[in-house]
């Protein structure tokens, strides 16, 4: 079957350094703060029709819905079949705050107390199931969870819905909302938080993720029908993928095997050469493990000199389930303003890393062409997109 074109025509995000596509960019180009990236300034009201709803809707999918409306308001007016319009919203941990609180009451009040909305508000599936009834996409809704490759795995899976017929329009991305005592507690236990609160993608002080929180969504349209009805076309998905490294829980398979193979097959599909791509967003945590691996598989496949390498958790921190969807809003960003964000916090090279061509300092001119956005969750979930300039 011949593959369809897949157009990116809407952008939603909701992020610690900004709510909306502006606030959003001129954050990722300026100072990081210090310590947790949490969106400090959401109002879900703007987004529901009366306060019940989102009283009944976890602060993910709260995110969820901001970002997706911002999306279609961008795309502009669409006519499509509603059997024909999906949502594929990836998460990690999903309505974990609902969880929590729903289990103390437990504990405090006793077992009848407990919200009957408990179930339907945590659940992972909530973001894309409340998107599609706000919206009336009868298609396919379904959730990605694969830990901190949800967002980047969701738009590639919609992507592919576009490509082969299944769908014309889909809203894809990734949400979390993760600040909850025990996923603090839970990921402080594990080692993986900085334990300076300051988020070093790649420098050799680099001590562990700083925690974020957020929703990027992107809405996808076949390329024949943005044409058609005069849609201004952002950014088009060439392909992407997913592996898995088979290899531990938490930790990178040693050499980066598992993402140079994901990178390979993402470009494969794209019908793009390695020496074509031009910018690459990485996953860079900021944890001393995946910083390695991730320059080991990008100088294999790239070599030294390669595209130009940025890690915008500088600024908005490891958002888990949601890193990938606002990377992709990243790189369709930094396509339309020909600019590449700097990697926030980087001063010191490692000397043990291979050397990548990353972005430090300010941000850096470009001539936008094929980018990778890369992604690697817990589990060994790899996930790798490939975005080109419309």
């Amino acid at each position: 079957m011949s593959r369809r074109r897949v157009a990116v025509t809407g952008l939603g995000v909701v992020s610690s350094c900004g709510i909306g596509s502006d606030s959003f960019w001129n954050g990722l180009c300026g100072s990081p703060p210090v310590g947790e990236r949490r969106v400090s300034d959401f109002d879900p009201a703007p987004y529901f029709n009366n306060s019940k709803e989102v009283r009944r809707a976890d602060r993910c999918t709260q995110f969820a819905i901001a970002a997706s409306d911002m999306a279609l308001s961008q795309a502009g007016d669409l006519t499509a079949d509603p059997l024909r319009k999906g949502v594929l919203i990836g998460t990690g941990i999903g309505g974990i705050e609902t969880l929590e609180t729903q289990i103390k009451v437990m504990i405090d009040r006793g077992e009848r107390r407990v919200s009957p909305f408990l179930v339907p508000m945590m659940m992972p599936n909530a973001a894309p199931a409340a998107v599609s009834m706000h919206h009336d996409f009868q298609g396919p809704a379904e959730n990605t969870c694969t830990a901190c490759a949800a967002g980047t795995h969701a738009i590639s899976n919609a992507a592919r819905m576009i490509a082969y017929d299944r769908c014309d329009v889909v809203l894809a991305g990734g949400s979390e909302a993760p600040f909850v005592r025990t996923a603090i507690a839970g990921f402080t236990n594990m080692t993986a938080l900085s334990a300076s609160g300051v988020s070093r993608p790649f420098d050799i002080d680099r001590d562990g993720f700083v925690m974020g929180e957020g929703a990027g969504v992107l809405l996808l349209e076949e390329w024949g029908m943005a044409e058609r009805r005069g849609a201004t076309i952002l950014a088009e998905v060439l392909g992407g993928a997913s592996t898995a490294d088979a290899h531990h829980i938490t930790a990178p398979s040693p050499g980066g095997v598992g993402a140079i193979a994901c990178m390979e097959l993402a470009l494969e599909e794209a019908g793009v050469s390695p020496e074509a791509v031009t910018h690459i967003n990485a996953h860079g945590t900021s944890t001393p493990l995946n910083d390695m691996a991730e320059a080991e598989a990008v100088n294999k496949l790239f070599g030294s000199c390669g595209p130009l390498m940025t890690s915008t958790k500088g600024i908005t921190g490891h958002a888990l389930g949601a890193a990938g969807a606002l990377e992709a809003v990243a790189v369709v960003l930094a396509m339309q303003k020909r600019l590449i964000p700097p990697t926030a916090g980087f001063k010191t090279p490692d000397p043990e890393m291979p050397q990548v061509n990353l972005v430090v300092g300010q941000p850096a001119p470009w001539s936008p062409g094929p980018s990778l956005s890369n992604s690697f969750g817990f589990g060994g979930h790899n996930g790798s997109l490939v975005l080109s300039p419309a």
